[in-house]
């Protein structure tokens, strides 16, 4: 049995192990770690079907593993982020949810504050991308609907932003609970909608056939030297408007 066709497999396994990790310290209000590890999780995420595709060694196997491991980094890790910082407009991130939960159901129910969970809707919105991503075929040089890594990279921008671009006036929309709450149900919409967004593979290096490739990856690259973490939703914003201008050659 060759190893080499276990190779990706472990490069998806390397995704998921950082998704854990990036979980516990998502939980323990880390964001700062939780956000190291889940772009650790996304650079193995795209490397394991760079390599199976390189090494020819493709599977059914592989593909199921990649979503179950996206699903971890890129849509548990995120919801759990958002509960957190929905839990923190409302002035409840100091709940304790182990000695409510250990006191019994009704007690939990009636002490447990239930809007954080809105949060938590992206690891099921998150969850069924995922799947209809496996069983559609047409997805080959586009995505339907925004991808989990990008969604998963604009919440993690949140905790960023609040930690190192010292805005008042930004830091007080990120902690606004309708503007969280929103962006979670925005979230959950563009992950399983029907807009055909390209994909940064480049089948040739001509600027007439990736020219919307091309002006995507320099204003990123602007946005980010300027703005610094504070670009990242606006790198998204700009994705899914371009998508959108160039949609008739998304194919």
């Amino acid at each position: 049995m060759s190893f080499k066709r276990h190779i990706p497999n472990i490069v998806t396994l390397l995704n998921l192990f950082s998704g854990c990790i990036a979980l516990v310290f998502a939980v323990n209000g880390n964001f700062i770690a939780a956000a190291i590890f889940v772009f650790l999780g996304i650079f193995f995420d795209f490397f394991d079907g760079l390599l199976a595709r390189k090494l020819n060694v493709q599977s059914p196997l592989g593909i199921q593993l990649d979503s179950l491991a996206d699903l971890v980094t890129s849509g548990v890790v995120p919801g759990v982020i958002m509960f957190k910082l929905i839990s923190e407009s409302l002035g409840t991130s100091n709940f304790n949810y182990a000695d409510t939960w250990s006191s019994g159901v009704e007690t939990t129910v009636l002490e447990m504050p239930l809007l954080p969970l809105i949060g938590l809707l992206i690891a099921l919105a998150s969850a069924y991308r995922l799947a209809k991503f496996n069983l559609d075929e047409d997805q080959q040089t586009y995505f339907k609907g925004l991808p989990v890594p990008a969604n998963t990279l604009v919440i993690l921008s949140l905790p960023l932003i609040l930690e190192y671009q010292n805005s008042d006036l930004i830091n007080s929309i990120i902690i606004n609970k309708w503007f969280l709450i929103g962006l979670t149900l925005l979230s959950c919409y563009l992950l399983n909608s029907n807009i055909k967004l390209f994909a940064l593979k480049f089948k040739n290096w001509s600027f007439k056939d990736n020219a919307v490739r091309y002006i995507f990856l320099v204003l990123s690259i602007v946005l980010l030297i300027v703005l610094q973490f504070a670009a990242i939703p606006l790198i998204i914003a700009l994705y899914l408007i371009l998508s959108l201008v160039d949609r008739k050659n998304i194919k």
